[in-house]
């Protein structure tokens, strides 16, 4: 759990019924839709859920970066220590970006340049957000490479990106994350292509430097096992939607949506207790043309024809516990 002394009441990042979607006139698809949460200093907030419902359009709004497709529109609210990021000027989204906003991206080779050397990526922004000369730069490259273990960093820095292991560019990009001292890391699936010894060192490399800094983490996976290791409240999200918040020790204790069960139902642990895997059936739907109501309840194994009529408001379950399922007295 978060040490009691780096976390305040007060939200560092405040999302308020963010939409977001892509398309054109023909053909439109709500990505977000209508997602609300809270991150507050020195938090670990989780976001989970399966490929595609939505946490890494979720993240990559708050830094209004998206790769090669734009949103047709971004709607509601994302305010940022007591600032307003949606329809913000890219010229504020610059100065917050790297700065006080940093991200971990999923795949480290595709996150990093591979024609520019580790220590000239690290330094730049510095040099940028810091103003730093070019030896104080290197200066502070070579001890955030230390600090995310990297060793020998004074030859590191000369490395390119290809010379490296996956785990060790992932602590390349986490120092480059980390180099303006952010107030917030969001960490996008941080451990996806790494092996199971490399995910739990970089896992606990991110709460080490929580610790350390203060700063706040979003950390986005689809993996409830990362959740349980790292985070302190976590958010559900399916098809676009969160269906679920709570602290993490209250969620796994008492998970209350059908789609949380079911995630949990999915996972070894559970196969080794029950004696096997129980899959969720179907797929998750088209967001494009998502179902009625409860987008889950096409999969749902307690779905009945009220949870197709209207979405689901959340049910108060537990202080900071909160589900949006109309059976969840019935279910839990």
């Amino acid at each position: 759990m978060t040490p009691q002394t780096t976390m305040t009441e007060t939200p560092l990042l405040e999302v308020r019924d963010l939409r977001v979607s892509f398309g054109d006139a023909q053909r439109t698809v709500a990505a977000v839709d209508g997602v609300s949460f809270s991150v507050r200093p020195g938090e670990i907030f989780g976001l989970v859920g399966e490929s595609g419902s939505g946490k890494s359009v979720t993240c990559r709004s708050l830094v209004q970066l998206f790769g090669g497709a734009r949103p047709l529109r971004t709607e509601g609210s994302l305010r940022f220590g007591g600032r307003e990021l949606v329809g913000a000027p890219e010229r504020t989204l610059d100065d917050v970006r790297g700065r006080e906003i940093a991200m971990i991206f999923q795949d480290p080779m595709t996150a990093l340049n591979p024609t520019m050397r580790v220590g000239a990526q690290i330094e730049e922004g510095l040099r940028r957000h810091w103003k730093l000369t070019a030896r104080q730069a290197r200066a502070q490259a070579i001890d955030l490479l230390k600090s995310v273990g990297v060793t020998a960093p004074e030859r590191r820095i000369h490395d390119y990106p290809h010379a490296l292991s996956g785990g060790m560019r992932q602590r390349v990009v986490i120092a480059i994350a980390l180099a303006c001292r952010p107030k917030l890391l969001i960490a996008d699936e941080p451990t996806t292509a790494l092996d199971v010894t490399i995910q739990d060192q970089i896992l606990k490399l991110v709460v080490q430097l929580r610790d350390e800094t203060g700063m706040a983490v979003l950390l986005v996976t689809h993996d409830l096992g990362v959740v349980a290791q790292t985070c302190d409240q976590v958010a559900v999200m399916y098809a676009g939607r969160i269906v679920e918040r709570a602290e993490t020790v209250e969620l796994f204790e008492r998970p209350s949506h059908p789609y949380t069960r079911a995630l949990l139902n999915a996972l070894p642990a559970h196969a080794r207790r029950a004696g096997r895997l129980e899959p969720i059936a179907g797929a998750p739907p088209d967001l494009g043309a998502p179902p009625p109501g409860c987008r889950f309840h096409p999969r749902c194994t307690h779905a009945v024809p009220a949870c197709a009529a209207a979405q689901p408001p959340f049910v108060g379950v537990a202080q900071g516990h909160t589900s949006a399922c109309i059976r969840i007295e019935e279910i839990t």
